[in-house]
């Protein structure tokens, strides 16, 4: 009975936010920006829900807790250090400070105005759509096997949970835009701290892992690499570190907190909260995961996403999973969200409200852009439907965006010579090596987080090399007609 009133609760406040903050919200700079006056506290809690969705609890946890043991932990360490900390410190003044200074709102605007580069802006728009469609599809995936296993739904059901999730996502989202959003993070935040503490607390106290001694014991005794510092590969461990730590770094939905930001003072305090709570949630679960074998038996299921549904039924008592939905719910919808206007925006502004219809009227953009939020929640519920894992659609997604935009957005922030050709390299070369890589290994699992990382990398190294001989040519050329002339 607990789980369903937590649920109901859940369900009321995330519309009751709406509602209030709809009021609030007049305009297009309203709606996708927050007015540009968010505090720290409120962007440090958007910046960490939309961080870690079900995703994280579900897909990632369970599976890299199996695969790695102990040392997946280094994971959600590493999310903390670099995808929050570090990525505070080096991306959200200048981020705020250049997205002022070009008046651009989201990340195709800052490339157009920051390279001057129309096709770019373009091509940046279509890329956020159609590439965060899986990664949004992967959190409703998550979602739908917590609701699957917490009310004892049959598994051919699943997608009527995932339809649910969708349709509280949209409303809650076309009512009241980031304004709502960050309001309903900053409680689900609150929820998600609540909640790991606990779940962490049943899962290492339950009597089939025993504590953590007794557990790590039982792990050893499965397997002694499980509870080395560094087990199994690692490099495939490397690659997922970097994957969902560096790769914040190049994703719009995550950069477009710092946009939003009120001041400078709001930015330490926010790096400092952002910074503990990713530690808290990150470490949280994949240290629960790491114990998934044990809670099997060491007996590895046909479906990997469900390690961790598994051990939350066993784990937690009937109130918990209750909290346990709560938790997941929050970690999942603030993440939808920030997804959703993200790649509405890319569409409505971006595209249509720019290039278009440069004289469009901010009624109308108002209402293109709540369809087209409905539209993309509508478009990822069906790509969830389709057989490929958690992991594998998170991977895919996460690692062909950051691939594309890390390097031409780091190098637009810190080094004014740039160029856009520059940038174009890194932009293509990016894009290309994630593509090919996930067509050459057809959407492997195993092999997508290292292909999202190798295109981090090469636009990382392409743009600064493309720069470089780009003004070596130049200099050649001006050299050669300088010396023509003096004949």
């Amino acid at each position: 009975m607990g789980k369903y009133v937590f649920l109901v609760l859940f369900v009321a406040v995330m519309i009751g936010v709406g509602i209030y903050s709809r009021k609030r919200v007049n305009d297009v700079g309203g709606f996708l920006l927050g007015n540009r006056k968010m505090g720290g506290w409120i962007t440090a809690f958007a910046y960490g829900t939309s961080y870690f969705s079900a995703v994280v609890f579900i897909g990632y946890a369970g599976s890299m807790g199996w695969s790695f043991g102990a040392a997946a932990v280094w994971i959600g360490v590493a999310n903390a250090v670099i995808g929050s900390l570090l990525a505070w410190i080096f991306l959200a003044k200048r981020t705020r400070k250049l997205t002022h200074e070009l008046d651009a709102a989201t990340m195709p605007d800052f490339f157009l105005k920051r390279y001057d580069s129309i096709v770019m802006k373009i091509v940046a728009a279509a890329i956020i759509f159609i590439f965060l469609i899986p990664y949004s599809a992967s959190v409703y995936k998550g979602l739908g096997f917590v609701f699957s296993n917490t009310f004892g739904i049959p598994i051919e059901y699943l997608n009527l949970c995932l339809l649910f999730m969708a349709i509280l996502t949209g409303i809650y989202l076309l009512l009241g835009g980031y304004l709502a959003t960050a309001l309903n993070d900053f409680i689900q935040g609150i929820i998600m701290i609540a909640g790991v503490l606990l779940v962490v607390y049943f899962v290492v106290n339950n009597p089939i892992v025993g504590g953590v001694g007794e557990g790590l014991a039982k792990l050893n005794a499965i397997d002694p690499g499980l509870t080395s510092i560094f087990s199994g590969s690692p490099i495939n461990l490397l690659s997922l570190v970097l994957l969902t730590s560096l790769g914040t770094w190049g994703l719009p939905q995550m950069v477009h907190k710092f946009y939003t930001i009120r001041d400078e003072s709001a930015i330490k305090k926010g790096t400092i909260i952002s910074t503990v709570f990713s530690l808290i949630i990150g470490f949280g679960a994949y240290f629960c995961g790491a114990f998934g074998r044990i809670y099997l038996n060491n007996q590895a299921p046909a479906d990997m996403d469900m390690i961790m549904p598994v051990v939350f039924e066993t784990a937690l008592p009937d109130l918990l999973l209750g909290l346990l939905v709560v938790l997941m719910l929050s970690a999942s919808m603030s993440t939808l969200s920030s997804l959703v206007l993200v790649s509405s925006s890319s569409v409505v502004m971006d595209l249509l409200g720019d290039i278009m219809f440069p004289n469009m009227k901010k009624n109308t953009q108002m209402l293109l852009m709540r369809v087209m939020c409905a539209f993309f929640v509508a478009l990822s519920y069906i790509v969830s439907t389709t057989p490929n894992a958690i992991v594998t659609l998170m991977s895919f997604s996460w690692g062909t965006i950051a691939g594309t935009f890390l390097g031409p957005f780091i190098y637009g922030l810190y080094w004014k010579s740039v160029t856009k050709v520059g940038a174009w390299g890194g932009f293509i070369a990016g894009f290309m090596t994630s593509i090919a890589g996930t067509l050459y290994y057809n959407l492997n699992a195993k092999m997508a987080p290292n292909i999202g990382v190798a295109s981090m990398i090469v636009s990382l190294v392409a743009v600064p090399v493309v720069t470089l001989v780009e003004k070596a040519i130049a200099g050649r050329k001006l050299v050669e007609t300088t010396k023509a002339a003096e004949q």
